[in-house]
C-alpha cells in the first residue's frame, strides 16, 4: 500500500487532516477540563458553547438569514424522510407533499413520505436510469400543494441541480446531504434544507436541518417529539441528549472551512478538481461518464470502463496505489470519486494519472 491513501469514499468520507489531529489532539483533555469532550454533559456550558458556535459558523460562511432556525437532529438525512411531512404536510391546502425522483435518494424520500401524506411525484429521470436532471417548471408546481423536495446532490450518478426550481408559494425543501457547504446558495430560495453529516461536515448519524420560522408549527399531532422540528427548536437541538462529538465535529470542519477562504475559495477548488477529472474521462472512449454533461456533479463523479472485468482490474490496482474506495454504487455500477471539500487537489491529480497509466498499460 502507498504511504498516502486518498479516500474517495461516498461517505462516510474524509474528514480535513487538520480536524482529525485537533480532534486527536482534544480526545483525552477537551479545553483543560481533563475529560473528553464525549464525557461531559450535553447541557454544560462548555458543549452549550460548542453547539451555538457551531451555528454562528454556518451562519457566517454561507450568509444565512436570521429567520432560518439551525437544527441538530437524530437519524441522518434518511430519518428526515420521514420527519418532512409529518412537520410540513399540513403547510399546504391540499395536504399534497411534491418531490421530484433524480436519483436513489430522491425517491426513497418520495417512498417514505407516503406512509405519512399524500405524495405526488411530479417529475422523474427514473426512465433513463438517473443520468439526468429532470425539468422542472412552475405550471408543473400545484400551489396548493404542502411542499416540493429535490435531492440536489444525486450521490450514486453524479448529478445535481444547477439552476433551482421556481415553486411560486411553495416551499421548496432540499436534500444537500452530498453537497452542503460546496458551493455558494442563496438560502432565500429555500424553505428547508436539510444533510446528512457524513459527506461534508462530520461522522455519519446525524443531520444538520435548516428550517425558514415561519414553517415551524405545522407539525401534525402524532409527530414524535423527537421528529418535531419545533420542539427541537425550542430546546436548541437539546430535547435529548444529542450527539455531542458528532456537533464537535461540525464545528471543527467548519473553522477549517473558514480557513480555507471560506464557501468562496472551496467552491472554486472543487469546480477545479472536478473539471481536472471530467476531462481525463472525456479524452477518447475508454472512460464513460454516467451523468449527462449538462447535469454533472462536482462532488460524485460516476463512470464506466468497457467492461466489468476491466471495472474490476481497475478497483484492484487503484486501491494498492493508494486510490481507496472507488467502487461504484450497486445501483450504478463502475467507479465512483467522491470528492468533497476535504479531498485536495493531490488526490484527484494522482487518480488521473492513474487512469491514463492504466489505460495505456492495458
Amino acid at each position: 500500500m502507498a504511504d498516502t491513501v486518498y479516500n474517495f469514499g461516498a461517505g462516510p468520507a474524509m474528514l480535513p487532516p487538520p480536524v482529525m489531529e485537533k480532534i486527536q489532539q482534544e480526545w483525552l483533555n477537551f479545553q483543560g477540563m481533563g475529560v473528553s469532550l464525549i464525557e461531559i454533559s450535553h447541557r454544560s456550558k462548555e458543549f452549550v458553547a460548542v453547539l451555538e458556535e457551531a451555528q454562528r459558523l454556518f451562519r457566517e460562511l454561507t450568509g444565512l438569514p436570521e429567520n432560518y432556525r439551525i437544527l441538530f437532529v437524530h437519524g441522518g438525512a434518511r430519518m428526515q424522510f420521514s420527519a418532512l411531512p409529518l412537520n410540513f404536510a399540513d403547510c399546504g391546502s391540499a395536504k399534497k407533499c411534491l418531490y421530484v425522483d433524480s436519483g436513489n435518494f430522491a425517491k426513497l424520500a418520495a417512498t417514505e413520505a407516503q406512509i405519512f401524506s399524500s405524495t405526488e411525484i411530479i417529475a422523474s429521470s427514473a426512465e433513463d436510469n438517473y443520468s439526468y436532471i429532470p425539468t422542472v417548471t412552475p405550471d408543473m408546481v400545484d400551489q396548493r400543494g404542502s411542499y416540493l423536495h429535490i435531492t440536489s446532490n444525486n450521490t450514486i450518478y453524479g448529478t445535481r441541480w444547477n439552476d433551482f426550481p421556481e415553486t411560486g408559494n411553495v416551499p421548496l425543501i432540499a436534500d444537500m446531504t452530498s453537497e452542503l457547504l460546496s458551493r455558494q446558495i442563496d438560502y432565500s430560495k429555500f424553505g428547508v434544507v436539510y444533510a446528512g453529516l457524513q459527506k461534508n461536515l462530520g461522522p455519519s448519524g446525524m443531520a444538520m436541518v435548516i428550517v425558514r420560522e415561519d414553517l415551524l408549527g405545522h407539525h401534525v399531532e402524532q409527530t414524535p417529539t423527537l421528529l418535531n422540528y419545533t420542539q427541537c427548536d425550542k430546546d436548541n437541538s437539546l430535547t435529548n441528549t444529542t450527539n455531542t462529538f458528532a456537533i464537535y465535529v461540525i464545528k471543527l470542519v467548519l473553522e477549517w472551512l473558514k480557513e480555507q477562504g471560506g464557501i468562496v475559495a472551496i467552491e472554486q477548488r472543487n469546480e477545479a478538481k472536478a473539471a481536472l477529472l471530467y476531462q481525463a474521462i472525456d479524452q477518447g472512449d475508454f472512460y464513460r461518464g454516467i451523468a449527462n454533461v449538462a447535469d454533472r456533479s462536482i462532488m460524485n463523479v460516476s463512470f464506466r470502463l468497457p467492461s466489468e472485468e476491466l471495472e474490476a482490474s481497475f478497483l484492484q490496482q487503484a486501491e494498492k496505489n493508494g486510490l481507496y474506495a472507488l467502487k461504484g454504487h450497486r445501483n450504478a455500477g463502475g467507479v465512483r470519486a467522491s470528492i468533497y471539500n476535504p479531498m485536495p487537489l493531490s488526490g484527484v491529480e494522482k487518480l488521473v494519472n492513474f487512469m491514463e497509466e492504466f489505460k495505456v498499460n492495458i
